[in-house]
């Protein structure tokens, strides 16, 4: 309800500060007793003190993006969970889906023949999945209208392994570019950085936090691995080979985490200088 709200009450005239509800609820955890009254008091002293963090809150437009592309997710994921609901239900049964055919459902369909119990069971959930595809068909339809009216996006689908998805996601997450001053902040906002320990003599790094927008991290990560297994040739053939040397001292995964990282840095530059992607060999 935080945007709504934000929103609403900014409307009439209301100064607003969003916190950050992590930091609000660690220090919310502190009391004995939690009550609504503790919880205000609470509150209260931090707009007193000023010790909190300020969240900035996505616009309409961006929040209406989201929306689109939750419900694509939503979709999708239906569409998967459906498949393996029958290919679990079949191989409880000791059936596999034959290769020869080209499509899911005439797979399913052929194994269908004669087995009267099972088609009353798959055909419903047959229906269910092809429905699923039309529907996050027209979804996608929905997004890519959003990606070629969006100058921004546009722009940013000229960079190797960022599509309609990406871009989208990208602009829809960030918002605003003006957000960050350092393009270099973006992958920390989206937990693409490596978390660090220091205590006394310890002082190591960790993994990535994750602690950002799942999202994002999800599709950059998606186009970063497009780009080192798909892209074979062009501008983007730099990057490529980077992300290929990082692998070999590495791994694969960590090497695509780390262009996924510089993706989101040179989105973010592209969006803000107002240019295109442009690399060329050292």
């Amino acid at each position: 309800m935080a945007n709504w709200l934000y929103d609403e009450l900014s409307q009439r005239g209301l100064p607003m500060v969003c916190i950050d509800a992590r930091q609000a609820h660690a220090v919310l955890s502190q009391m004995h007793n939690k009550t609504d009254e503790n919880d205000a008091a609470m509150l209260s002293e931090l707009a007193r003190t000023g010790f909190f963090k300020k969240i900035e809150v996505k616009s309409r437009l961006a929040q209406e993006r989201r929306a689109l592309l939750r419900a694509r997710e939503v979709a999708i994921k239906m569409r998967m969970n459906t498949e393996n609901t029958i290919r679990g239900l079949l191989a409880s049964f000791g059936i596999r889906l034959p290769k020869h055919l080209q499509t899911y459902e005439q797979r399913v369909r052929k194994i269908l023949e004669g087995q009267t119990v099972l088609a009353g069971v798959i055909e419903p959930l047959l229906k269910l999945r092809t429905e699923a595809l039309r529907q996050a068909a027209v979804l996608t339809k929905e997004m890519t209208r959003h990606s070629r009216n969006d100058e921004a996006c546009r722009r940013l689908m000229t960079i190797p392994g960022v599509g309609a998805v990406s871009a989208v996601t990208f602009v829809a997450t960030i918002d605003t570019p003006e957000r960050f001053n350092r393009s270099r902040s973006v992958g920390a906002y989206i937990g693409l950085t490596s978390r660090r320990y220091q205590s006394g003599d310890m002082d190591f790094g960790g993994r990535i936090s994750k602690r950002g927008d799942r999202m994002l991290r999800t599709v950059l990560y998606e186009a970063a691995n497009s780009l080192l297994c798909r892209v074979k040739s062009g501008p983007g053939q730099p990057l490529k080979d980077w992300a290929m040397a990082l692998k070999k001292r590495t791994s694969h995964k960590k090497a695509v985490v780390a262009l996924a990282r510089k993706l989101s840095v040179i989105m973010h530059a592209i969006w803000k200088d107002g240019t295109e992607f442009e690399m060329k060999e050292a």
